[in-house]
């Protein structure tokens, strides 16, 4: 869907008025604020505009990513058990994407200074969350492995999101790239020697794939996050395309865990064809006309821009 010509008026209200709500739910009440503090603060970035980060955490294709990646990540119980815990992800969901999308956008996009701090108080965080597991394991969020389970589901998620429904997808040494950049966010939250391309990627994932189950409490978030999702009954057409996308990433072995049905051959075109159209929806409400747009880009996290990458290395 092009952006470039000029809008009708209706469409054009239609537009903004979609881009707002759609802001509003991933940024929070403060959204506007933080987003010209990212982009607009001077100072030096951890990431120049060229790097493959940017393109991945500035699309529209995160959206299917973060669902794809919460789903992996409930299947290992000892992090489900955390989450279930402290998460807040029945009481506070919105809450907690915000809080997400605002660390993803100022570590992606904001100044090196502003990234340390988030990356801080992360840490301080997860010192202080711990607790026992139902197998009667304790855990600490910040357990190096645990940690490195999150950012391996995570990175996974966003690059195969990007790959099947980004605007523009990178070549192969631009996705090792990105792997490259989201370790130095990875090894600042204290995972131990991250992946550092996708080779390296994949391994990792493999490694864990032993510990990994579908308890009955990642079913329960499953069902959560696909069945029951805190949106009004007008939206949910459109988030059920964006979720059976991400459903649609996940591996044969995650769905079965999962309990969640598998078409083939039927699912994959029908799928990718909502998935694209829903991602190509999101980034034309949240990708500013050209006469509006700012130079620091849209937002899509909060900051961030979803609606179109900001730098295409190849």
């Amino acid at each position: 869907m092009s952006t470039g010509g000029p809008a009708a008026p209706g469409l054009d209200t239609v537009r903004r008025r979609l881009g707002s709500e759609l802001f509003a739910r991933v940024a929070g009440p403060h959204g506007p604020a933080v987003r010209s503090r990212i982009h607009e603060t001077p100072g030096p970035r951890w990431f120049g505009p060229e790097r493959p980060i940017r393109a991945v955490h500035g699309d529209a294709s995160m959206f299917v990513g973060g669902v794809r990646a919460l789903l992996l990540q409930s299947l290992h119980p000892v992090a489900m058990a955390a989450v279930a815990a402290h998460s807040g992800y029945r009481s506070d969901p919105w809450g907690r994407l915000q809080r997400t999308s605002t660390f993803l956008a100022v570590t992606t996009f904001g100044t090196a200074d502003d990234a340390r701090r988030a990356v801080d108080r992360v840490r301080e965080v997860h010192e202080r969350i711990r607790g026992t597991a139902p197998s009667g394991q304790p855990y600490r969020a910040a357990d190096p492995h645990l940690l490195g389970w999150v950012h391996a589901a995570e990175v996974d998620s966003f690059l195969r999101a990007h790959r099947r429904y980004g605007a523009e997808p990178l070549d192969e040494a631009a996705y090792d790239g990105y792997v490259e950049d989201a370790a130095t966010v990875a090894a600042a939250l204290g995972v131990v020697d991250p992946p550092r391309d996708q080779r390296q990627l994949a391994a990792l994932l493999a490694a864990y794939r032993a510990e990994l189950r579908g308890t009955a409490a990642a079913r329960d978030v499953a069902r959560f996050i696909l069945l029951r999702p805190p949106l009004p009954w007008a939206a949910r057409p459109a988030y059920g395309l964006l979720a059976a996308a991400a459903v649609g990433l996940l591996p044969g072995w995650a769905r079965r865990e999962l309990h969640l049905p598998w078409v083939p051959v039927v699912e994959d075109p029908v799928v990718r064809l909502g998935g694209l159209g829903v991602t190509r929806t999101i980034r034309w409400a949240m990708t500013p006309p050209p006469e509006a747009a700012r130079a620091v880009g849209s937002a899509g996290s909060a900051g961030g821009g979803a609606g179109r990458p900001a730098a295409r290395p190849r």
